[in-house]
């Protein structure tokens, strides 16, 4: 577990947000809200991060964040921790405490794993009424075609995680096919 400070950024709830809330207020003074969104991770694990009572702590920050105003609130899905898609009771714990404390101040970006049919759900029922949308990163690399392949259902290639990040290299970033499906109504 992280955060094990006893001063005044640590302990509390109020104290373990207060870094956050202050890096946030410096770059909205300096850039205005507008130009400002923030990430968040509730139920990641990645370092040490994860913490008995997330829901408290990230609610508590959402709230305080909210003043702000911020362009957008970018939330991980408890699907994925780090770099590893999950299962089971963490991915069932889910975002939507955070999106209820946002309370559609401005848009909640979502990733973690989506696939087409999860992101209509999410989008449509789950979080129906509430100004969200899906991002998806790996599988566009994967997938070059993802929006076409969302609109008409068409099942996502796997990415090769192996292969990110290579410097210099176009394997993982081009090589990817188009569907069969675009390819026809291409021609």
């Amino acid at each position: 577990m992280s955060n094990k400070r006893t001063d005044s950024y640590g302990g509390s709830i109020e104290n373990r947000a207060r870094f956050a809330l202050q890096v946030t207020s410096a770059i909205v003074s300096a850039i205005g809200a507008d130009n400002v969104g923030i990430r968040l991770s509730p139920w990641s694990s990645f370092q040490g991060m994860k913490m008995a009572d997330p829901i408290s702590q990230f609610t508590y920050l959402i709230q305080e964040l909210r003043k702000h105003k911020l362009a957008y609130l970018h939330l991980i899905e408890s699907r994925i921790d780090g770099n590893a898609e999950v299962g089971g009771s963490q991915a069932a714990q889910g975002v939507a405490f955070a999106i209820e404390a946002w309370d559609n101040v401005s848009p909640v970006f979502l990733a973690g794993g989506f696939k087409a049919k999860t992101a209509y759900e999410a989008v449509d029922e789950q979080y129906g009424g509430r100004d969200v949308a899906i991002v998806f990163g790996r599988y566009f690399l994967a997938n070059p075609d993802l929006p076409y392949r969302i609109r008409h259902s068409i099942e996502f290639s796997p990415y090769n995680r192996d292969t990110f990040y290579a410097i210099g290299s176009p394997e993982g970033y081009i090589d990817y096919p188009f569907s069969e499906e675009f390819r026809q109504s291409q021609a």
